[in-house]
């Protein structure tokens, strides 16, 4: 049945026809997977009596701050991805996010109350999911982000833009938290003093990303900045890696960043808010899986101190998100939605028993790591 109620929106009507869709506006559903942007799957009837759906968003520019530059960044990295797919002789229909213009062909349009809206055309014949479930679904989605790496290896880097400036600056991060102890607004670092001592005993080699891209010792590439399990949609039936979605944090960084968030999020045992330490660690069959997947898309582009110091991201990025929780819980709770108090400190507790067991688990991810680049050079 249509959502009458949505279709009979004005203000929603008054958005939808300031973009390009071909055909009748027959339905609308909200998609409520997201938690930043507000999301809606929009159905248009064709004149040939078929439906093809869109994808039809207002950005959060609380959070994109620059929702102009982050459209060009989307528009860019999309076209690149799609001429590199037509190179390989490949369709890039579903491969690649399509972008659906404005009608005076911009990618975006403002209302009249400031929201900035954009459109996309919608991923057919392909699903996602929240957790790997296998090692052999995991290792796809390695090889889903490894493949968007290795077509982007040659993107003109310096035409991106920073539209989160330092989003991954560990020393940055570093030193918000101190500030946020030393002012302690709530009066919450008395109780904290555990989670803040391992932090200051957990810093040596953290900043290292940070220093080997200031050094050159890294290069800087398009990093996606979110790759979690969902963003890869997978192909019904047969379950391969089809197209890397939300591109809203693309910006300039190491690729280091995105297989460490990929790590991090998807081969600990426990979802990060977990408050039971004890069901928190790092699944080393997982870890294997997925760095094979990368490793097995990116082993001709990457560097060799970008392939060797993999297992360096997901430590880096666990660290880094366990003291952005803790000095969000000695804020107040003021940047990430909380569903309880003290739910950041859970996620900081959480991210830190995952940092203890991949620095006891270090050797074997090094190792793995390394085995795989000698299964692909």
């Amino acid at each position: 049945m249509p959502n009458t109620e949505l279709l009979r929106d004005p203000a929603l009507r008054a958005v939808v026809e300031r973009f390009a869709f071909p055909g009748a506006w027959t339905d609308a559903a909200p998609i409520k997977t997201g938690h930043i942007n507000r999301t809606y799957r929009l159905s248009f009837e064709q004149a040939d009596g078929g439906v093809r759906d869109y994808v039809l968003q207002r950005v959060n520019t609380y959070v994109f701050r620059r929702p102009v530059e982050l459209m060009e960044n989307v528009l860019m990295v999309t076209e690149h991805l799609r001429d590199a797919y037509l190179r390989a002789g490949e369709d890039p229909a579903n491969r690649v996010l399509r972008v659906v213009p404005a009608l005076d062909g911009t990618p975006s349009f403002v209302d009249a109350e400031g929201g900035f809206w954009r459109a996309y055309e919608f991923i057919t014949g392909a699903y996602c999911v929240d957790h790997a479930g296998s090692p052999e679904v995991f290792r796809e989605i390695g090889a889903g982000f490894g493949a968007f790496q290795r077509m982007l290896v040659d993107f003109p880097i310096g035409k991106l833009h920073d539209t989160i400036p330092f989003f991954h600056d560990t020393r940055r991060r570093l030193e918000a938290f101190e500030a946020s102890v030393a002012k302690d607004a709530l009066g919450r670092a008395a109780s904290v003093a555990e989670e803040i001592d391992f932090v200051r005993a957990h810093i040596a080699g953290k900043c290292a990303i940070v220093d080997m891209l200031a050094s050159g010792a890294l290069p800087l590439r398009v990093t996606h900045n979110d790759t979690k399990i969902n963003n890869v949609m997978l192909e019904e039936g047969t379950g391969r890696a089809l197209c890397v979605i939300d591109l809203d944090t693309v910006m300039p960084g190491s690729v280091l960043y995105d297989f460490g968030e990929a790590i991090r999020t998807g081969a600990s045992t426990a979802d990060e808010d977990e408050p039971d330490l004890s069901k928190v660690r790092m699944d080393l069959e997982l870890y294997a899986a997925y760095t094979d997947g990368f490793v097995s898309e990116t082993i001709a582009g990457l560097t060799p101190a970008e392939l060797e110091n993999l297992p360096l991201g997901p430590l880096v990025m666990t660290f880094e998100n366990g003291v952005r929780f803790l000095t969000d819980h000695l804020d107040g709770d003021v940047y990430f939605h909380i569903d309880h108090p003290g739910h950041n400190l859970d996620r900081a507790r959480n991210q830190f028993r995952l940092v203890r067991d991949m620095e006891a688990k270090w050797v074997e991810m090094d190792r793995l790591t390394r085995a795989a680049i000698a299964k692909y050079r």
